[in-house]
């Protein structure tokens, strides 16, 4: 029993805050990296530098980084979903809206996710994670409402927001369900991650060459500090782990890490940015933490036997 709860803890608990707790600090800095260099470049130096360090990654676990025909086609099909369109789309959606606005309406990722894990994955949801899924999305509209209600933008510019957050929240809804598939799963996932986001660095050059020309680059320390953060702890790191996950538990409460990052977004906007807390606020982060702890427990969490790593 020890060693089951220590396997538990080591495989989902642990991974699950490392990943939670980087996700949730990455839109602030994301919108740091809004201005001088156009958003599809800076989605375009983000995984050049993800793709080279898991490269480097899969050669130290001594993994191969050469895949199979199968293999290259899910690495195709994650770069574009995950690492081209899920990207670009959060990048372009906080042109129009704030991140607190984008990062809370990610949150709806556990709806699309557990749809598609019950569909391709067979994994249905039960009674107690519904419930608690209930309630976290009726935290999650509260949360949404008081960001939308502080936000001065145009009608029309917020709608373009919304338009391009949810682009992207089903992008990387389509791509946490395909790589927890059976086929997919045979793969190396250093080897897979590296092939996908050099695949997705590739298409999101091409795409930022089109949008916005040549090559733009700045000399701001913060701006390149920012880009190894999310590259490194963000991408690297955080599909590291965040991905086996997926694998273990489902892709509905996994996607549980999207409903707690607007909460962890908006307490480190409070040290950092002065965010005040309203009662509409309070409210939807209780149901929020409330909706996870309801999903949660009392459902074992089942960690199914190692796949290619």
């Amino acid at each position: 029993m020890t060693e089951r709860r220590t396997s538990t803890f080591l495989e989902i608990v642990l991974p699950f805050i490392i990943f939670t707790s980087v996700w949730g600090s990455t839109w602030i800095v994301i919108r740091d990296q809004l201005g001088t260099v156009p958003a599809q470049w800076s989605v375009s130096y983000r995984f050049v530098i993800a793709a080279i360090a898991m490269a480097m990654l899969a050669r130290f676990k001594g993994r191969p980084l050469m895949l199979d025909r199968q293999g290259m086609q899910a690495a195709l099909f994650i770069g574009i979903a995950q690492f081209c369109i899920n990207f670009n789309a959060v990048y372009l959606a906080e042109r129009h809206i704030t991140s607190g606005v984008v990062a809370t309406i990610f949150a709806l990722l556990l709806i699309p996710n557990s749809l598609l894990g019950w569909i391709f994955l067979g994994q249905r949801p039960g009674r107690r994670f519904a419930i608690g899924s209930a309630l976290a999305i009726a935290g999650i509209v509260l949360l949404c409402l008081h960001e939308l209600r502080a936000n001065p933008a145009p009608t029309a510019q917020v709608l373009t927001g919304i338009g391009f957050t949810l682009l992207g929240l089903t992008s990387a809804s389509a791509a946490n369900v395909y790589q927890a598939r059976e086929h997919v799963r045979r793969h190396h996932l250093a080897s897979l991650l590296a092939w996908s986001m050099a695949i997705g660095a590739v298409i999101d050059i091409a795409v930022a060459w089109f949008v916005s020309g040549p090559p733009v680059f700045t000399s701001r320390p913060g701006y390149w500090a920012g880009m190894l953060y999310l590259a490194l702890a963000a991408s690297a790191l955080g599909f590291s782990l965040y991905f086996p996950v997926v694998r273990k538990i489902g892709p509905g409460k996994a996607a549980y890490s999207s409903v707690l990052v607007p909460v962890i977004a908006m307490a480190i906007s409070t040290v950092v940015e002065s965010y005040r807390w309203n009662a509409i606020a309070m409210l939807g982060a209780g149901l929020t933490l409330a909706g996870m702890l309801v999903a949660m427990s009392r459902g074992r969490l089942v960690v199914q036997s190692p796949d290619a790593a």
